[in-house]
């Protein structure tokens, strides 16, 4: 048995083409790397390996007994991964908890384990702190899509980036967008229209679930601020203590928006660039699912589903977990996909009465590939009859 990929792909089109059910889509961290840099021909920005090589390269020149490289054998040490920038943080932080008041854990001050917290994270806000590169590119074409669309209900956004590449997007195809705070010096966040969501229909929704590298605390309140006002920003940076975080104002305010939207009859949610390795979303997830059976998920997962090798592991087991559990969340990969709980290999592609002719498909083993935000984005824009070649 296998899955008919041209009949989900009609399906994929008239899920897209209707007004009057609610469309999400959940943007995650492998989106950015669909943008390249054209000076090096790589992505615009780091993976969470990127990351990590890049706060490794800055202490590559510290000598021994220097608080990284105490740290980087204390990991070692308890059998942490030095390499996953998740298991780094959550050790700084476990051991913080246990410093407060003066203490030392492990041979580390609370001073030391501040500054090296905060090093970390000014890091990897100043590493997605870039602009979009001239050109067409995978934004540009999610912006134009949803400037191009009549809807009866608004497009939310949901996304775990950090970064301003949407909302450069948005802005240069003059698409207006709401994103929790309002203002003009120092917007802060409304949590009344947040909740109420009375704003125009024409207006998109944004909810950066994790936070941006704009939004700084100011007075004891989080707002929205320009880039060269002092101060962190406000954001939950990767570490297992990542739902701790998530329990205070805003984020509390944008999981909820995202609970909400799926506990609407009919919702429809598309999931891009996500490994599911996430506990929190995958569990707010999972429980509006529940509760909600005509709420339709649909994951479309980067490459093959399984790794290259004769173990054959899944390359994101969670995402497959997840889906053979619930029918109403499909998982799409290269070559297989879960659909309605069931795990099968795609059928070849064939179209025959070439429907999809005037389509740039990207094709991988004669199947169609959406993995690639690009990809996506692509078949979006020829929706609506955008090339995708067009450099607006």
């Amino acid at each position: 048995m296998t899955h008919d990929q041209l009949r989900h792909l009609r399906n994929l089109r008239l899920l897209l083409s209707q007004n009057k059910s609610p469309l999400g889509f959940l943007l995650a961290a492998g989106c950015p790397l669909s943008v390249k840099d054209p000076a090096t021909g790589k992505a615009l920005l780091p993976d969470m390996a990127g990351l990590t090589k890049i706060i490794s390269d800055q202490h590559s020149a510290d000598t021994n007994g220097t608080p990284y490289k105490r740290l980087m054998e204390e990991l070692a040490k308890a059998g942490k991964n030095t390499k996953n920038l998740e298991d780094v943080l959550t050790y700084i932080r476990s051991m913080k908890e246990v410093s407060t008041g003066g203490g030392m854990v492990r041979g580390f001050t609370e001073a030391e384990l501040t500054t090296l917290e905060t090093e970390i994270c000014t890091t990897i806000s100043g590493a997605v702190t870039k602009d979009l590169p001239d050109g067409n590119n995978s934004y540009r074409k999610f912006a134009r899509w949803i400037g191009s669309i009549d809807r009866d209900v608004p497009v939310e956004v949901f996304t775990t980036n950090y970064d301003l590449l949407l909302e450069q997007a948005l802005e240069e195809q003059s698409v207006p967008f709401f994103d929790g705070f309002s203002g003009s010096r120092y917007p802060f966040f409304d949590i009344h229209s947040v909740e109420e969501n009375e704003l125009p229909r024409y207006w998109t929704r944004l909810w950066k679930l994790h936070g941006s590298v704009n939004w700084k605390t100011l007075k004891g309140e989080v707002c929205r601020v320009s880039k060269d006002v002092a101060g962190s920003p406000e954001l939950i940076y990767p570490s297992k203590l990542k739902y701790d975080q998530s329990r205070k104002m805003p984020f509390l305010a944008m999981s909820d928006r995202l609970t909400n939207f799926l506990l609407q009859p009919q919702a429809v949610l598309f999931i891009c660039g996500y490994s599911f390795g996430d506990e929190h979303i995958n569990d707010t997830i999972i429980n509006a699912l529940k509760v909600n059976q005509t709420a339709n998920v649909i994951a479309l997962m980067y490459g093959a589903m399984k790794k290259t090798g004769p173990a054959g592991e899944l390359n994101f087991p969670e995402s497959v977990k997840r889906a053979t559990e619930r029918p109403n969340l499909s998982v799409w990969h290269d070559d297989e996909a879960v659909i309605g709980a069931q795990r099968r290999e795609w059928a070849k592609f064939e179209d025959q009465k070439k429907e999809f002719s005037s389509f740039t498909l990207k094709m991988v083993d004669d199947r169609v590939s959406f993995g690639d935000f690009d990809a996506f984005t692509t078949f979006l824009s020829e929706l609506i009859g955008d090339h995708p070649d067009a450099d607006k």
